[in-house]
């Protein structure tokens, strides 16, 4: 009777080791200061819609994940050198980017937007004029600012190292505005009351997530987001985070193909 019970509980963990044996650990890279996509709490551990993403598309895989705190510019070239296996932190899908890296279908529908302090006289895009705008080093509002600086008559441009930068330099006056994601500076305005949206802009861009130029685990992310969105766990995700409902053909539900360079 021993040998049979030592047997049968042999065989159970010889059929439980490959399940345990193939889970594997996804090495997420993080820009920590990056509400509501990304903040990294006191005990060193991430809270966020896009964190939030990254914990049920590991469930979806039967994988584990480890989030590594770097830069925002750092995570392009950890992203390029496979020293972490994808990347989030609300980074915009765009036909350059395609060409050096590979993305997932997007999942959220992002605008831009113009921030000022509430004593700035700036009521537009065209109150830019001559003055100095910041955005968050290699960002989409960098790209954004480069590519308008003749348009608008910019007098400057600042980059920044975080957010958090940004916003004080916007909110103390040493730059008269900042361009970068409004979710994120909306989020933000809730602790700092003293700087408003001055104008939405309009990119026709998505949110997803970065990985190394035709990762093998490209296609198993993608369909976990598909999954997510089929079973309404991105629009959880979504009110969770930002309050509302998404549209209803936003990229939050509508599921898509992969994104690829043009």
């Amino acid at each position: 009777m021993k040998r049979l019970m030592l047997a049968v509980l042999g065989m159970g963990l010889f059929l439980a080791g490959p399940t345990l044996a193939g889970a594997e650990t996804l090495n997420v890279g993080v820009y920590p200061n990056n509400p509501p996509w990304e903040v990294k709490q006191v005990d060193g551990s991430f809270t966020g819609f896009e964190v939030d993403l990254v914990n049920d598309i590991a469930k979806k895989l039967g994988d584990e994940v480890k989030f590594q705190d770097l830069g925002f510019q750092a995570l392009f070239a950890a992203v390029s050198s496979h020293r972490i296996d994808m990347a989030i932190s609300s980074i915009s899908i765009t036909n350059e980017r395609l060409k050096g890296q590979s993305f997932t279908q997007g999942y959220y529908d992002t605008d831009m937007a113009l921030i000022a302090n509430n004593d700035s006289k700036m009521k537009s895009l065209a109150d830019m004029k001559g003055q100095a705008i910041g955005a968050i080093s290699a960002s989409t509002g960098e790209a954004w600012i480069k590519e308008h600086t003749k348009d608008y008559g910019i007098a400057d441009y600042k980059g920044y190292d975080s957010q958090q930068n940004l916003l004080l330099d916007v909110q103390s006056g040493r730059v008269a505005g900042g361009i970068g994601d409004v979710a994120g500076f909306l989020w933000a305005f809730k602790k700092m009351p003293t700087m408003h949206v001055v104008a939405r802009i309009k990119t026709g861009q998505q949110y997803g997530i970065m990985l190394p130029k035709n990762a093998p685990l490209l296609g198993k992310v993608n369909d976990a987001i598909s999954a997510l969105k089929k079973d309404g766990t991105l629009s959880a995700l979504y009110k969770k985070w930002l309050g509302v409902a998404p549209p209803k053909d936003s990229s939050t539900v509508k599921v898509a193909p992969l994104p690829h360079a043009q």
